[in-house]
């Protein structure tokens, strides 16, 4: 498998997606077909969109810059008539609408399913949403942070004995992106055999209660015990250890006991092989009933070491374990940069930036596109309409000065 990212497939070099999305959600899906080659075009408000705001000086933040690569920003106010018109007659030429709008904004514009449809059957619309659009919660104003509060995920993140925490990545949200991309290219597939477009929702919400397995775990595997809640850097269903974060002489080390194998390394790796023996450690059950007396007898081991030589001590016996990585030390991860996870476009305001690769990879990969630095709002006002539509630039100019 190749390991250099932004090749374009061909069978998506003729796509054109309509990009009508905010924040992160939505915009990484957008993001996701602009990676393999579709052409995205970015519809914002004559504002711009959302994300753009955050900026603090005059041009846009980082995360509008990680996001938008290799997309074409045109700004409609589709409360006008001619703005309304205007992405009515693009949506004839498209092939996939993203849209992470709140429920029912797009209906109050005129630009419900059914709208959307009647110009184009074909189109496949991709609407992402907070905890969709049928069930008790589907009116509720939904973010990453609300989501995660709704779905069980601060209430499982944290310590027992201290309040619940969320979780520090906005992973409802590119949760919530990457199945709406899934869910969008699965209808295109659905339209290949059908001839017709359809609807794929997905709900961040639905997406994360398959995460909670092994939290839920401790509720059905132990019935008579009384789990916490959170339980830290610990196994979420308190069934394995050792299973923590280690503090170490320079840092700390996650490590992961997941059979007897690895149980056996960890004593070895450590010069503890005595524990093998004990009693309180016998078997993966007993090491999750002794699991705070396991912890307080590795620590003192392993903070006589460097976090470096706990990994290779620990690697050796193939114990699956990692040291904890500062952000900065991920922001320059040698190995996400040599995947190309990690890419750098040059800004005309900040230099050189980072920004969010493919991380679909392909064998047999061609076409290699170069990533573009993120378009400035209504970039590609001219271009785009006088392609797609054949409106003079003049009258594209004018959809901005309304």
């Amino acid at each position: 498998m190749s390991s250099t990212p932004d090749y374009t497939l061909s069978s998506f070099e003729d796509l054109v997606v309509l990009e009508l999305a905010h924040i992160y959600n939505g915009p990484y899906t957008g993001l996701m077909f602009a990676h393999l080659g579709a052409e995205v075009i970015k519809v914002e408000p004559l504002t711009g969109e959302k994300l753009r705001g955050r900026a603090r000086g005059a041009s846009d933040p980082q995360e509008f810059i990680m996001l938008n690569s290799n997309k074409k920003s045109i700004a409609l106010d589709l409360k006008s008539e001619e703005g309304h018109e205007t992405l009515m007659r693009l949506v004839e030429k498209a092939d996939v609408l993203v849209e992470n709008y709140a429920p029912g904004a797009l209906e109050r514009l005129g630009l419900g399913v059914e709208a959307l449809h009647v110009r184009n059957p074909r189109l496949v619309i991709a609407s992402g949403k907070g905890y969709g659009s049928t069930g008790p919660y589907s009116s509720m104003s939904a973010m990453d942070l609300t989501v995660q509060a709704m779905s069980g995920t601060i209430a499982t993140s944290g310590f027992s004995d201290g309040p619940p925490v969320k979780a520090g990545p906005a992973f409802s949200d590119f949760s919530g992106g990457i199945h709406l991309f899934a869910g969008a290219v699965a209808a295109l597939y659905d339209r290949e055999k059908t001839g017709k477009g359809r609807v794929v929702e997905v709900s961040m919400h639905d997406t994360i209660y398959p995460m909670l397995t092994s939290a839920l775990s401790g509720l059905y595997n132990y019935p008579d015990r009384d789990l916490p809640q959170r339980t830290g850097n610990r196994h979420s269903g308190l069934a394995m250890a050792p299973y923590n974060v280690y503090r170490a002489a320079d840092g700390w080390l996650a490590i992961i006991s997941a059979s007897e194998e690895h149980w056996r390394g960890v004593c070895t790796a450590l010069d503890r092989g005595d524990l093998v023996e004990d009693e309180r450690f016998l078997t993966v059950h007993d090491r999750a009933d002794n699991m705070e007396e396991l912890d307080t007898i590795l620590t003192e081991v392993m903070m006589t070491f460097s976090r470096e030589e706990l990994r290779q001590r620990l690697e050796t016996q193939k114990v699956p374990c990692a040291p904890v990585k500062e952000l900065r030390e991920v922001d320059d991860d040698p190995h996400l940069i040599e995947r190309g996870m990690i890419r750098y476009v040059d800004h005309p305001e900040y230099g050189r930036r980072p920004t969010v690769g493919n991380p679909l990879r392909f064998s047999e990969e061609v076409n290699e596109r170069p990533l573009t630095t993120p378009p400035t709002l209504a970039q590609h006002q001219e271009e785009v309409l006088g392609r797609l539509l054949g409106m003079l630039p003049e009258q594209a100019a004018m959809l901005l000065e309304q």
